[in-house]
């Protein structure tokens, strides 16, 4: 399936990281990589892909690990929040950052003089962009590991403030993968794979969160929880959940009426040491196919035609790779993903870029807040002459990450019909005939 394109980087040198997301800049999308005591990286297309970070971006030397995009203070682009982790649990002695770009420069909102003092120590792992309300201005989820989650939010003032406690976020448990997006409600719920403990699948209610993992039987306590997402590959209007596990069974859990049920393959089943899974059409032929990032073990690369199975994942198998994140975009605009694999677990590896040769039709549907930011947790249908598909626009998932805010189709031969967008409030907008190989900005409706 992948060819390895890394050679479009300007320099890969070898590299700690973990996490990675993807926001959209004036000048394209922006990647950016979390470095473990290397510097973080921000990635760019400038006719191959070349590292801009510097300042606060790069912040070398501290120990990044989850990031998120989300836009606090509903000014239109997306802030950055990098979850720094110099322990494996308890509390960190390294502060996290909330990035904010202005102009041309970004900033640390946690250095305000209304927001000292604010800034998480406690350690997790993934961050997730919830907009809990449907306003389109979002909190920010950081798991907690050993310590209660926290869940930060931006006043009008840029005052930043927990609110876990007030909404039912102040989880605790081995909080290691966030999974969020419209699960069981209309808004944005969370899946929270947890390690040396059970799952949690949190609810949302009117705002606040109340798990009902137990009730839909996605606990799964003997297992430890790595890479999370969510996955609609028939096109259903309910999505599945793939929990990646450490060594363990692998799961796909199905809806069944008023509980999950886990339905996985062998083929995604078999133990082995899991780090992230990426759902995506990859190839552009109308199929999700389903990506699982490995420790030191083989990649797999799972397709669906009715049911999933495990097809060639070619250049990206790396075997050897110490894979510690993934992130999908196109980052170069020609209509097919590219596959961002990040590594550095046990040592420092160069960063991997993989992408599918084809030339089959493609649809990008990019939907907005009111304030004209990426309106992640959206849910947007494609309707085509071969069928229906169904995609999120990225809260957060993977494992320490978060995709592209775009919902990426592809066509294979197939021609569409409309492309159905459902925000978190509830509103929709109906696009009629999209033409293909285009990539469509879809307002709020308020605007």
């Amino acid at each position: 399936m992948f060819e390895d394109c890394s050679g479009r980087f300007a320099d890969n040198p070898d590299f700690r990281g973990y996490g990675a997301t993807v926001t959209s800049g004036p000048e394209g999308p922006l990647v950016f990589v979390a470095g473990f005591g290397d510097a973080n990286r921000v990635l760019r297309w400038r006719s191959g892909v070349v590292d801009t970070a510097c300042g606060i971006l790069a912040d070398d030397g501290r120990h990044a690990i989850g990031v998120a995009a989300a836009d606090m203070d509903a000014d239109g682009r997306e802030e950055v929040y990098v979850h720094n982790v110099a322990a494996f649990g308890g509390t960190s002695p390294e502060a996290d950052l909330l990035l904010d770009p202005e102009g041309d420069r970004w900033h640390d909102r946690f250095a305000d003089p209304a927001n000292r003092g604010r800034a998480n120590h406690r350690v997790g792992r993934s961050v997730a962009a919830i907009d809990r309300l449907g306003t389109g201005r979002y909190g920010v989820f950081v798991t907690g590991y050993g310590s209660p989650s926290r869940f930060y939010e931006m006043g009008d003032d840029g005052s930043i403030t927990d609110l876990a406690g007030t909404v039912g976020l102040d989880v605790v448990t081995g909080g290691r993968s966030v999974a969020a997006g419209p699960i069981l409600s209309d808004r944005t719920d969370l899946f929270l794979g947890a390690e040396r403990g059970p799952n949690l699948l949190l609810r949302n209610v009117d705002g606040h969160f109340v798990d009902v993992a137990r009730e839909y039987g996605v606990t799964d306590a003997a297992e430890n929880a790595r890479g999370a997402a969510l996955v609609a590959p028939d096109g259903a209007s309910e999505f599945d959940i793939v929990c990646g596990n450490w060594n363990g069974d692998n799961r796909l859990f199905a809806r069944d009426g008023d509980r999950f049920r886990d339905v996985a393959p062998s083929a995604l089943a078999r133990p082995t040491r899991v780090r992230t899974v990426v759902p995506a059409d990859f190839d552009n032929d109308g199929r999700q196919e389903l990506f699982v990032n490995c420790l030191g073990a083989p990649n797999r690369l799972l397709t669906y035609d009715g049911e999933w199975t495990q097809t060639g994942v070619g250049a990206a198998s790396e075997p050897e790779g110490m894979g510690t994140g993934a992130a999908v975009a196109d980052i170069d605009g020609d209509g097919t993903l590219e596959l961002l694999v990040v590594h550095g677990e046990a040592e420092a590896q160069p960063l991997s870029l993989y992408r599918a040769p084809n030339d089959a039709d493609w649809l990008r549907v990019r939907p907005l807040t009111p304030a004209g930011a990426p309106a992640r947790g959206a849910r947007v249908t494609l309707r085509t002459t071969a069928g229906r598909q169904t995609r999120i626009i990225d809260p957060g998932s993977g494992y320490l990450c978060q995709m592209e805010p775009v919902a990426h189709f592809g066509l294979g031969d197939a021609t569409p019909r409309e492309a159905v967008v459902r925000w978190p409030d509830g509103r929709e907008r109906t696009i009629l005939d999209p033409s293909p190989r285009t990539t469509l900005d879809c307002p709020h409706p308020s605007g």
